[in-house]
């Protein structure tokens, strides 16, 4: 479990082809002494084990089906990476329950600065579109949001100063792929009610 706040953006210096799908190696100087093999680490939002551990790189896994999934098959080197350990039990939520199982990607159709903030709009595919709400929360490349308007297709996002300094978002580009993770309370809701109409 990850709570959407950004600790570091790390760079990836390795991506390689193995069996099962890819080996990526990232840079973390910040983060990465706090972190042993084995332990969960959100990247851009996708929750990934840690294989490997040396200095201040980190290595992961990647499965064909996170590939499949996420923005992190668009990675190569020197790309620029959201980086989040799991929260701890006696840790602070700042953010929103963020689980790191992406639902999706989606492109951001506009990037516009507005005074000192950057207003940002992507695009909702339609199955997942019953899931986001005006104020409600989105992770977006592990980035805990709120939901500043909806409108058929997409959605919109504001991103402050500091959270777009210490983001990738600092050089996202329109047509740009991120990952979506749709609030966890809406899907056990939809669970919850598909069950009481089956029963009804």
């Amino acid at each position: 479990m990850f709570t959407g706040l950004i600790e570091e953006v790390g760079s990836v210096i390795g991506m390689r082809e193995t069996e099962r799908g890819r080996h990526l190696e990232i840079i973390a100087p910040s983060i990465a002494s706090r972190i042993r093999s084995g332990d969960s680490v959100s990247v851009n939002g996708c929750c990934l084990t840690v294989v490997g551990h040396r200095g201040e790189q980190l290595t992961f896994d990647l499965l064909q089906e996170t590939l499949d999934c996420t923005n992190l098959k668009a990675l190569r080197q020197a790309s620029r990476v959201n980086l989040e350990r799991a929260l701890a039990a006696d840790g602070t939520l700042g953010g929103h329950f963020v689980q790191g199982h992406v639902d999706c990607t989606a492109r951001i159709l506009t990037l516009e600065q507005k005074d000192t903030d950057l207003r940002l709009e992507i695009e909702l595919p339609s199955r997942f579109a019953h899931y986001i709400a005006s104020k409600g929360a989105i992770a977006v490349n592990g980035i805990s949001l709120t939901v500043a308007e909806v409108s058929g297709d997409r959605f919109v996002v504001w991103i402050i100063p500091h959270t777009k300094t210490h983001t990738n978002l600092d050089t996202a580009l329109p047509d740009d792929l991120v990952n979506l993770e749709f609030d966890l309370i809406a899907k056990y809701l939809e669970r919850m009610l598909d069950r009481h109409v089956a029963r009804s």
